[in-house]
């Protein structure tokens, strides 16, 4: 399998560190924004190429399947060159920052029948794993979902804490992995509402919101977001069930009463991305639809396009 990473940023790093592990594959190409950065990137992992533009890969025969790590706003566009090239394709999350790129870009999959994964990484992460599994053997059902996601961001940097070239969004973005989480955890969401605190003079997006989610199982979510909190920074699910509480922070996993839960024989790796790049290249390899494919997570994307019209018409009360 000769995969081309595109966007070698922190995130992008964190892929190619999973792969490592994966056997049979190979990096081939790196593509970054600079010239200087993909090379180094390139060297680092092995790959024989690296360029600045995504077409330099989707024109090598050496190239199988590509991993988008770009600018949101970037991603549905890229998705839908990289599958006209006949290339297999994971695009981190958010799919798109519109409803109408996201069918687009389940259209194109359609199409063409080629792999399209997006990058949900919470249905990997082995915590959320270990209460899905739960659910599926009718010993948990979820009541309430209680998340916290929260960074101090009132620049443009990435997890690494360097600058970054694009804005990054609370809802589009952030909410996308809990909205779809609740979704996979407990059913179709039929209610959405959200509010959202005032915009950054300089960034022009929202820093603080809050959004209630209900399923087709009665089970309600709250979720608050910011880019205001300096410290602790991340995302915190507590999980209220009939039968549990459990409180997840990435690939840990407590009870209520913080008991640490072990989690290491749940998957063959304790790394939520290296697990979701596992299923990409399982995928491909078996001829299957993903876990997080494109048709399973397009729901997430109504769901957010519902609420980003409620706060266009909220704007205009204003």
């Amino acid at each position: 399998m000769r995969i081309a990473l595109v966007g070698a940023g922190a995130f992008g790093e964190k892929h190619l560190d999973g792969l490592k592990n994966v056997d049979g594959v190979e990096i081939t190409s790196v593509i970054s924004r600079r010239a200087e950065q993909a090379a180094q990137v390139a060297a680092k992992y092995g790959a024989k190429h690296s360029g600045t533009e995504l077409s330099e890969a989707l024109e090598r025969d050496d190239v199988d399947a590509v991993i988008l790590c770009t600018p949101t706003q970037m991603h549905a566009e890229q998705a839908i060159a990289c599958m006209n090239a006949g290339k297999h394709v994971q695009v981190e999350i958010p799919l798109s920052d519109s409803w109408e790129d996201a069918q687009a870009v389940v259209a194109k999959q359609q199409e063409t029948g080629l792999v399209c994964m997006v990058g949900h990484t919470r249905r990997f992460n082995p915590s959320h794993q270990y209460v899905h599994n739960k659910i599926a053997a009718g010993e948990l059902n979820i009541q309430q979902m209680d998340v916290q996601t929260y960074f101090f961001r009132r620049t443009n940097i990435n997890a690494k804490g360097e600058a970054r070239s694009w804005t990054d969004h609370l809802l589009w973005h952030h909410a996308a992995h809990t909205i779809d989480l609740f979704a996979y955890q407990a059913g179709k969401i039929v209610t959405a509402n959200v509010v959202q605190g005032p915009k950054h003079p300089v960034l022009g997006i929202a820093m603080d919101m809050s959004i209630q989610l209900k399923s087709e199982t009665g089970a309600i979510c709250t979720l608050s977001l910011s880019f205001n909190n300096d410290g602790p920074l991340g995302t915190f699910f507590r999980y209220i069930g009939d039968t549990a509480t459990y409180i997840a922070r990435y690939d840990d996993l407590v009870t209520g009463k913080e008991e640490v839960i072990d989690v290491s024989k749940v998957a063959v790796s304790t790394n939520g991305i290296e697990l979701q790049d596992r299923e990409f290249v399982a995928a491909i390899r078996e001829g299957r639809e993903p876990n997080s494919s494109i048709a399973s997570v397009l729901d997430c994307y109504r769901v957010i396009g519902e609420l980003a019209a409620s706060l266009e018409a909220q704007d205009g009360w204003s």
